[in-house]
């Protein structure tokens, strides 16, 4: 469980709870306009608005039907078994059906007796009569007399003799609303069958104490807390209101069941641990949620009705913890945060009370606290290993600190690979955060001088590879989800949107990734103006928290901030969180830590759309010829990043520009992109050399990569080797381009989509020259490169259908590889990013 309630009264030092100063300190947190409307105190019932969103129960969709169901649009189960047989549509269904309940447990329409305006106010029982009409009508039949039948119909006895009789007071039991069918126990028909059967089982009963905690006949939006003690239901009532105001949502449903597991009890905070692990109930039920809830609540009411802070214990409960550190009440969801700190794993009390002084005075974040307690730790345990165990601050010298940062320099993961170089470095410089801050606030005045900051004690940072370079999404993976787009989003939960919406947002924050290359956080961080026009060109105005640079603009794409503009549009039809004004992104909530949607959320819902798809090709073919499956876990959010940057590498664009783009601090980060461009298409070089022909389609292979390059980037129909045309980069040839019949021409197979383009455009000019009369000359030219075209693209197709399969796939790999590099060397270069004057963009 959340809280061991038993732990929290048997503390040392701490004294049996005082329990009617505990119930009077519960009376005096309690919300008195707690959901008005649904909570009623006198009769300590909860009664659900059903057309509240803020209550999961809702109507049957039968409109006919009484019966609560506590999923939104969906049937009770006896509809839905009547539906299932009916084999009607949901429609016919709907408008036909009518549901017969053959017990009523609530008021209904009074007895048909009326005499001079004034009606019969007790209920219905029998052929549209109260109990007592009917009673009176059967006793006036049978008292007639037998020599004389009795000469009245019912409809005749109740307009001549019945009379109307008064409403019989509402049931004992606190929130029925049936009349009482029996004076001496004051109790409706339904109760009064529970208290007969309750004296079958209890021989001894009490009839006021079985009415105070009795619970009226409740649906699936109710709940009442009148089976508990005195105590109980206001340490019950106080959790639920707690967590009602974290949560924001009610669901009385799971909370019966608890309610039911906790009567008998005479004080929660006084109960065995074991009461709060019922057996049987399974951990991912939502009663054994409710049900830890409200003993973790409890426990942190005990906690402040005794004056004792969360983080004056050794061991820390993070829920609990208020401020940036545990991200206290304000996190949404029953669930969220529950670890615990325990700071006794510090041997050194020195250092524990260090740490902990520096956490409660600067509320850190709670990735930079586990970190520091991290080091901490670590600290501690190679402390612990030394004779003494460094518990005397006095003793620890020089030598123990050489042993620390050994320590760090050794830092490995679970799996047991060494942590970065980066992580290790920061981990130390965490540990002398803490040493700092002790020596300032007095806490470590007997800490030797020595056991601190060195420089020859520190750890190296290796050069840290900023982008996980290599992580690109193949552009062609690229296509086929943009292709099937309109599924994103689809089913995925955010909590007070609709599906539609939804989608339409994670849509939009797709197409920004993949357009812009901004970091994840960076794009669900946008605000509502982060288009900036000027003239024709449009910059998205972006923060890089990374880098700590704000601000920064990005010339996009018109369709881009197309993209962005239809988003917003639709997003100023929707009802969002009052703090997620200013983002693009709303929130799911105004009681999350962000404003704005989270990487985490986007994740999460990319994650659920990738894997939901049926396939995704890689760019590779298997032995079948078949494409190959893409990896679909190589897809997420920050890979669009990589594939940004990647595409503008293979694209040629300037490295200084794409820094600028990247908005990289060191250009060595962005150079890498360019080496992986480059060892691609090294290794594509190194296949198709061995496959260069002459002419006449015979082999030709280059005896070198860069043999092969001098030559590859000469004429458009494959390499040449003649010298003066290589000397002018492809722009000399002595014959005009005629390479087919050229001794000089060495095409591969990178060129033969180029040539077989060629042989038509021949094909084409040859019937123009027939149309315009030309001389024969002129056409048997044309048809002599056709032919001579034909005949290299024919050799080279049976070479490559001759090779083994597995060189057939490495060698097709190469040639995509080769083709994408020279189409790339066509393109538009890309806009720089706009800097500011003065403003450095290191």
């Amino acid at each position: 469980m959340n809280g061991n309630l038993a732990e929290a009264i048997d503390l040392p030092g701490r004294s049996a709870p005082d329990l009617s100063a505990w119930a009077a300190w519960l009376k005096s947190q309690l919300l008195e306009d707690w959901r008005p409307g649904e909570w009623d105190g006198g009769s300590w019932l909860f009664t659900g608005d059903l057309d509240s969103d803020k209550t999961v129960a809702w109507p049957c969709v039968i409109d006919t039907c009484p019966v609560i169901h506590k999923a939104r649009n969906r049937r009770c189960k006896s509809c839905e078994d009547h539906f299932r047989l009916s084999g009607l549509t949901e429609e016919e269904f709907s408008i036909t059906y009518r549901p017969s309940r053959s017990r009523v447990y609530r008021r209904t329409l009074p007895c048909i007796v009326e005499r001079d305006g004034e009606r019969c106010q007790r209920e219905l029982h029998s052929k549209g009569l109260c109990r007592g009409h009917s009673m009176r009508w059967i006793k006036a039949s049978r008292a007639a007399d037998k020599r004389r039948p009795f000469d009245r119909t019912l409809e005749e006895w109740v307009r001549d003799v019945a009379m109307p009789l008064g409403a019989w007071p509402d049931c004992k039991v606190a929130g029925c609303p049936l009349e009482q069918v029996t004076l001496t126990t004051g109790l409706c028909r339904i109760h009064y069958q529970w208290w007969s059967k309750h004296k079958e089982v209890v021989k001894v009963a009490d009839l006021g104490d079985w009415i105070e905690h009795t619970t009226p006949y409740m649906a699936s939006h109710q709940f009442s807390l009148a089976p508990l003690s005195d105590i109980a239901r206001l340490e019950v009532l106080y959790a639920l209101q707690q967590r009602d105001l974290r949560t924001r949502v009610m669901q009385p449903s799971p909370i019966r069941p608890v309610i039911k597991e906790l009567a008998g009890l005479d004080c929660l905070l006084t109960a065995k641990p074991e009461t709060f692990s019922p057996v049987g109930w399974l951990e991912v039920s939502n009663r054994i949620s409710v049900l830890r809830d409200i003993a973790w609540i409890i426990e942190r009411g005990h906690d402040q009705f005794a004056g004792v802070k969360p983080t004056d214990k050794l061991i820390w409960d993070m829920r609990a913890v208020n401020g940036p550190i545990g991200h206290g009440p304000g996190r949404t969801g029953s669930g969220s945060r529950s670890g615990k700190v325990d700071f006794t794993v510090i041997k050194q009390l020195w250092l524990r009370d260090a740490l902990m002084e520096w956490a409660r005075s600067t509320q850190p974040d709670n990735n930079r606290f586990r970190r520091h307690l991290e080091a901490c730790v670590l600290t501690s345990t190679v402390l612990h290993r030394q004779p003494g165990g460094g518990m005397d601050p006095g003793q620890v010298r020089y030598a123990d600190m050489a042993l620390v940062v050994e320590g760090f320099r050794a830092m490995t993961k679970k799996d047991g690979d060494l942590f970065s170089s980066k992580h290790r470095s920061d981990c130390l410089s965490m540990l002398h955060n803490v040493l700092d801050f002790g020596r300032r606030a007095g806490l470590l005045n007997d800490l030797h001088g020595t056991f601190g900051r060195h420089k020859s004690l520190r750890i190296i940072r290796e050069e840290s590879n900023e982008d996980e370079i290599g992580k690109a999404i193949p552009e062609s993976v690229i296509r086929q989800l943009d292709g099937r787009l309109g599924g994103f989003g689809i089913g995925f939960p955010y909590r007070g949107y609709a599906e539609g919406d939804i989608a339409a947002m994670f849509q939009a924050v797709y197409r920004v990734l993949r357009d812009t290359g901004r970091r994840p956080w960076e794009v669900v961080s946008l605000k509502r103006d982060c288009l900036e026009f000027a003239g024709n060109d449009i910059c998205l105005i972006w923060n890089n928290y990374k880098g700590k640079r704000l601000k920064r603009r990005l010339p996009i794409a018109r369709d881009t901030a197309d993209d962005i503009q239809h988003w917003a549009a639709h997003r100023d039809g929707l009802v969002t969180p009052r703090r997620s004004e200013k983002y693009l992104f709303p929130a799911i909530s105004d009681s999350g830590k962000y404003p704005h949607l989270t990487s985490g959320y986007l994740a999460r819902a990319m994650r659920q759309w990738v894997q939901s798809l049926d396939r995704v090709d890689s760019e590779g073919t298997g032995r079948d010829g078949l494409p190959v499956p893409f990896d679909k876990n190589k897809i997420f959010p920050y890979a669009f990043r990589h594939s940004y940057a990647q595409r503008h590498a293979d694209a040629d664009v300037p490295i200084d520009v794409l820094k600028e783009l990247m908005d990289h601090k060191s250009a060595d980060t962005t150079a890498r992109y360019y080496k992986v461009s480059l060892k691609r298409k090294q290794e594509a070089v190194k296949k198709m050399r061995l496959h260069v022909v002459d002419r006449h389609g015979n082999p030709a292979p280059m005896a070198s990569n860069r043999a092969y390059e001098m030559r590859a980037v000469a004429v458009p129909f494959g390499g040449c080797t003649e010298p003066s045309n290589v000397k002018a980069g492809g722009h000399a040839c002595p014959i005009r381009f005629q390479c087919a019949g050229c001794g000089f021409y060495r095409p591969d197979p990178s060129y033969l989509a180029a040539i077989e383009d060629h042989i038509r455009d021949l094909k084409a000019d040859k019937e123009t020259a027939l149309a315009m009369g030309t001389d024969e000359y002129v056409t048997r030219n044309l048809q002599d490169q056709i032919d001579s075209f034909k005949k290299v693209a024919a050799n080279m197709h049976e070479q490559i259908k001759a090779l083994p399969e597995n060189e057939r796939e490495e060698l097709m790999e190469s040639v995509k590889v080769l083709r994408k590099s020279r189409a790339a060397k066509g393109r538009m270069m890309l806009p720089l990013t706009v800097i500011r004057p003065g403003e450095s963009s290191a």
